[in-house]
């Protein structure tokens, strides 16, 4: 279902999160007040929840903030300004992701960003669909080119999650880490996801779509489908509003910053602060790759961003990214 032009128009009106009466809203559509129902439970299905009162009129369960560009843009500086290519906003789309990964092919220049604020299709890592609701969230792709082939960008995803809490604790989100490979945690709870694509010349150019999910609201109703412990920036941030413009706008600064460097860098750049980041190292836990199982205590990551873990044995074990999942209790 794609938002009507009169959805988003009655969205800008009640952003703010106050009431509205069906009279001035009908009046600033030009439409009935039986229109402006229709329209505000066609709504309902995008996972933006409305109340309505007597005597008062309507107004969203919450404040809602829809990206904008010329906001977003509005908190980069100008060398990340110039560095972006393209700025898309979607209200819909299958996935940032696919979208880059489709115009990559089509020689779309690096800097292509894109936005939306719904995903029918969102991708996680290893296939699970990434859940959010309309207006809610972090829902970002950037296309970037490099001149090597996919090995030189190999770990690429950890310094991608370094530059996402980067951007955080500008944000004052301090209690943000890093679960390896490419997830964002917070007391045991996924905040957000890192999925970036490749391809191109096994050594020659390639190309990387760098695609994030953050949790800045998702509704207990929305995420009942979600198979492990999950928060959000409202949750941990303690109900204080974090503007979604402004968080976005720091996050491809941050993801930039990374991106234009890391052929030069590599990951030895990043790998202090990984390590600093790290929410899993002295953790007990177990490793999976296809039907085997290892435990044991994680030691973190080595220079080439493996997973350390030493067993029972006191045999240290490096894991590649891509080869294994965790399956590990959080208290």
């Amino acid at each position: 279902m794609l938002i009507s032009d009169s959805q988003k128009k009655i969205l800008a009106l009640l952003a703010d999160g106050g009431f509205h009466s069906g009279a001035e809203l009908a009046a600033a559509l030009g439409v009935s007040r039986s229109a402006v129902w229709k329209q505000l439970n066609g709504l309902e299905s995008l996972g933006v929840q409305h109340a309505a009162v007597s005597g008062k009129g309507y107004r969203l369960s919450r404040p809602i903030e829809l990206l904008d560009s010329a906001k977003i843009l509005g908190h980069l500086g100008e060398q990340h300004r110039a560095q972006i290519s393209r700025l898309e906003i979607h209200d819909q789309i299958d996935s940032t992701n696919t979208h880059l990964s489709s115009l990559a092919r089509q020689n779309a220049p690096s800097g292509s960003v894109c936005l939306a604020e719904r995903q029918t299709a969102g991708k996680g890592r290893r296939g699970r669909q990434w859940i959010s609701p309309y207006g809610s969230n972090i829902l970002l792709s950037i296309l970037w080119r490099f001149q090597h082939g996919p090995a030189a960008i190999s770990a690429l995803s950890l310094a991608i999650g370094v530059a996402v809490i980067r951007a955080l604790r500008r944000q004052g989100i301090d209690n943000a880490g890093l679960k390896w490979p490419n997830d964002i945690y917070s007391e045991g709870k996924k905040l957000g996801g890192i999925l970036i694509e490749v391809a191109g010349e096994n050594e020659g150019p390639c190309y990387a779509v760098t695609g994030l999910g953050l949790n800045l609201f998702l509704p207990e109703e929305e995420a009942q489908s979600i198979d492990q412990p999950w928060t959000d920036l409202g949750r941990i941030a303690g109900g204080r509003l974090i503007g979604r413009n402004q968080l976005a706008g720091e996050l491809i600064s941050q993801l930039l910053k990374v991106l234009t460097g890391f052929e030069q860098t590599g990951l030895a750049a990043y790998l202090d602060e990984w390590r600093e980041y790290d929410c899993l190292r002295g953790e007990s836990a177990s490793v999976f790759i296809g039907a085997q199982q290892f435990d044991g205590t994680l030691e973190g990551i080595d220079a080439q961003g493996f997973l350390l873990m030493r067993d029972a044995d006191d045999r240290l074990r490096a894991f590649a990214s891509g080869e294994v999942s965790f399956r590990r209790a959080f208290p």
